[in-house]
């Protein structure tokens, strides 16, 4: 690969959640370095053990994809949600009060989350190979979520192995599998 930054799944540290219902690892985020609260925008993978309520992230959008397991009930704003078909994205606000009950066990979701005032986000799980070049400004992060990508160059994703492509950048994906690919744009004021 001669464009992007690999971002290997073996390298992420589990972080536990403050309620105890699961584990969160980062994938990557912007601005490098920032935090919960001063990210632009973020991405994770989460292995969810049990169902309670989400923290709340006011001023941010969140997409949320099931990934593994049987699915949750999300109760947005006191409407609920079924999120069970594996790979299809729901969005819905981080200011919105979120309560989550597992639909029969513990499940992997992957989250992206943009602050509204500064990034949006597109969420787009493809099966089929494709090529990514993110305008400037713009960044693109590609990641396996079941079997393989073929990345430009020889280099192989593996589960949960990602790319990070910023503007200016490309690369070429071959896909065995289920491929997540995230745009994230800044905001135009």
């Amino acid at each position: 690969m001669t464009a992007g930054r690999l971002l290997r799944a073996l390298d992420r540290p589990a972080t536990p959640w403050r309620n105890g219902g699961g584990v969160t690892r980062e994938v990557a985020a912007g601005p490098a370095d920032s935090g919960l609260d001063d990210f632009v925008w973020r991405v994770s993978l989460a292995d969810v053990a049990a169902g309670g309520p989400f923290s709340a992230f006011p001023g941010v959008d969140r997409i949320i994809t099931v990934v593994d397991g049987p699915g949750m009930e999300l109760t947005v704003d006191g409407t609920p949600h079924t999120v069970a078909e594996p790979y299809r994205p729901f969005a819905f606000s981080g200011d919105a009060a979120t309560d989550c009950r597992l639909l029969g066990g513990p499940l992997v979701d992957f989250n992206v989350m943009t602050r509204r005032t500064a990034a949006t986000a597109d969420v787009r799980v493809t099966r089929e190979g494709f090529s990514a070049a993110p305008a400037d400004g713009t960044v693109t992060l590609v990641i396996a979520l079941a079997g393989t990508a073929a990345v430009t160059a020889g280099t192989t994703l593996g589960r949960f192995d990602a790319v990070l492509l910023s503007g200016g950048e490309s690369a070429a994906f071959d896909v065995d599998g289920v491929t997540a690919v995230v745009t994230v744009t800044p905001v135009r004021v």
